[in-house]
């Protein structure tokens, strides 16, 4: 029996049955990161872009509005993207969406334009884009698509699989267009994981049923594993003054005045803390802890209809905080008064311009704050903050102009996501690749010039800094003709491998004979919390030895997985 259309519940299970299979086979596809580094996320940011957009499909209860269900796809993926592969798959999915949304039923012509759709939005937002990944695999799905509706067929149940076999044979050549694939023996992960939701779509077409709710808890009950800080999440969560986590969306039925919503949010803030406030012009998304959420509603309807409502008594539950990232150690977390550092930031004098940097480790974050940082993001490799996460982070932040400091080259395109995604301020990211171009940014950072000199001085300074950073492999492999084996010291530079050895200062050490160069004058050695302070003094005192025309300083990072991040400017 043929089927020559989807309608609206049937793409919701298609969609749901995807997201599943790239949640089940996360794991696999983190293996498949180029670098054997021990923080492989490929997978596990794709799982929380998608579950994101799982979430607010099911906050919509069951439905067949196409137009809703695609914007809860498009929105919560946008929202909740995380690492450059979670943002193209956002990309990808807003672009599906924006064709199939005004219709009731979906054909394969159709079908055909939405690929090419989200293949043209997902390469808009790359600015350099590179064949060989994720980009390469959905352009092939695409052409398929289109060759295929061209030729005239109809049946989904003739379509579907040959896309995806065609998206697989793309998936295989991708280490013939990337030679560091090729070393490494494995495919691009980003592509694994499209395909893999390729997959999952077809199973919930031929009958697979996989509810939300099932997606979410399994992402629960993998939250520790996903996130670093899930420990001190809970530890905060218990500590709360305010225990009900409330989350909804009013539909505005009223223009939105300045003054009314300013004193709407002066309402929530005098009956709760940890305020998540997005105003989307037609809705408004709110999120706020409140010992009394029915007073929270009530004042809320006011305003418009409710939807999306959630209320959670975190001191049963202890396991999550709202959806936008609050750093919750208390050295992140706490001003000298003891109060949240976000809230004083919020409370601060205006002023013109501010900045948010995303750094882990306590050491790194306190450099940060110490050297004029407004707010600092907790995440970086091991954790990458989503889309939301940096929104969220510059309404924190008291001023018109937000230089955003990503210091990972895996948070850039979320950054720049997140810069598109907001009228109320002028977002301008930096596109720091590590902490030591973060930190020389911010050190170039002169609030008495305009925006756009800043942007100049801090752009053209971080390219004149060298970095590497110190971690060990997790498996046997070959990459810049180097051989690694599964347990090695790597230095990992800003062009690939400098060294490897066995031991850790003395790989640090072969890597800073590459990077220091006859005009270098400062170079910084981080330390992580894994490295004792007497074998980071013994390296400091090593180099200072080795190089005596340069200044050479120490400091506690407190960053996971690297025994140090280095510098050399």
């Amino acid at each position: 029996m043929s089927t020559n259309s989807i309608n609206a519940a049937l793409l919701t299970k298609m969609f749901l049955a995807g997201a599943a299979n790239l949640q089940a086979n996360k794991a696999w596809i983190n293996e498949l990161n180029v670098f054997p580094v021990p923080d492989g996320d490929t997978g596990t940011n794709m799982t929380m872009t998608v579950v994101s957009a799982v979430r607010e499909v099911d906050g919509l209860g069951q439905t067949e509005d196409m137009k809703a269900i695609c914007k809860a796809i498009s929105s919560g993926s946008l929202r909740g993207a995380r690492g450059n592969s979670g943002v193209i798959l956002s990309q990808l999915l807003r672009g599906f969406c924006k064709i199939v949304r005004d219709h009731s039923q979906i054909d394969v012509p159709m079908v055909a334009d939405a690929f090419d759709k989200a293949v043209e939005t997902a390469y808009k937002a790359v600015m350099k884009p590179k064949e060989g990944t994720i980009l390469t695999v959905a352009r092939g799905a695409a052409l398929k698509s289109r060759e295929l509706a061209d030729n005239g067929v109809e049946d989904f149940e003739a379509f579907i699989p040959e896309v995806i076999q065609y998206a697989e044979s793309i998936l295989a050549s991708t280490p013939d267009m990337l030679p560091v694939l090729k070393q490494a023996g494995v495919v691009d992960s980003g592509g694994q994981g499209l395909v893999q939701v390729l997959k999952g779509i077809y199973e919930g077409f031929q009958g697979k049923t996989v509810l939300a709710q099932d997606i979410l808890d399994t992402h629960e009950e993998e939250g520790h594993e996903d996130d670093p800080v899930a420990e001190m999440k809970a530890k905060a969560a218990a500590d709360l003054k305010f225990c009900y986590n409330t989350e909804y969306v009013i539909m505005l039925d009223k223009t939105f005045t300045p003054k009314m919503e300013k004193d709407f949010r002066s309402y929530l803030e005098s009956i709760g803390d940890h305020l998540v406030y997005l105003n989307e012009v037609t809705d408004v998304r709110i999120n706020l802890y409140t010992n009394d959420p029915g007073l929270v509603l009530q004042r809320s309807m006011m305003y418009g209809q409710l939807g999306n409502i959630r209320i959670e008594n975190m001191h049963f539950t202890g396991q999550e905080l709202p959806k936008a990232h609050i750093d919750v150690s208390e050295t992140q977390t706490q001003d000298a008064s003891g109060a949240p550092a976000a809230d004083a930031a919020k409370e601060s004098p205006h002023k013109d311009m501010g900045i948010i940097a995303v750094a882990a480790g306590d050491g790194i974050a306190d450099i940060f704050r110490g050297l004029g940082v407004d707010y600092v993001i907790s995440g970086g490799q091991t954790m990458n903050p989503s889309t939301e996460d940096i929104l969220n982070a510059v309404d924190q932040v008291n001023a018109d102009t937000v230089f955003v400091l990503p210091n990972n080259k895996n948070i850039i395109l979320a950054s720049n996501q997140a810069a598109n995604m907001t009228e109320k301020k002028d977002i301008i990211v930096i596109p720091t690749k590590n902490v030591p171009q973060g930190i020389t940014a911010v050190i170039n950072f002169m609030p008495d010039q305009d925006a756009q000199a800043n942007r100049d001085n801090m752009t053209e300074e971080i390219s004149k800094v060298s970095s590497a950073e110190i971690t060990y492999a997790v498996r046997d492999t070959v990459i810049d003709d180097v051989e690694i084996r599964e347990g090695n010291m790597m230095a990992i530079g800003d062009s690939g491998i400098l060294s490897v050895g066995e031991d850790m200062n003395e790989t640090a050490f072969q890597a800073l004979t590459k990077m220091v160069t006859p005009t270098t004058e400062l170079i910084s050695i981080y330390y992580g919390q894994d490295t004792s302070m007497e074998d980071a003094e013994h390296l400091r005192e090593h180099a200072a030895e080795a190089f005596p025309g340069c200044e050479v300083e120490l400091q506690d990072g407190g960053q996971p997985i690297y025994y140090y991040l280095l510098s050399a400017e």
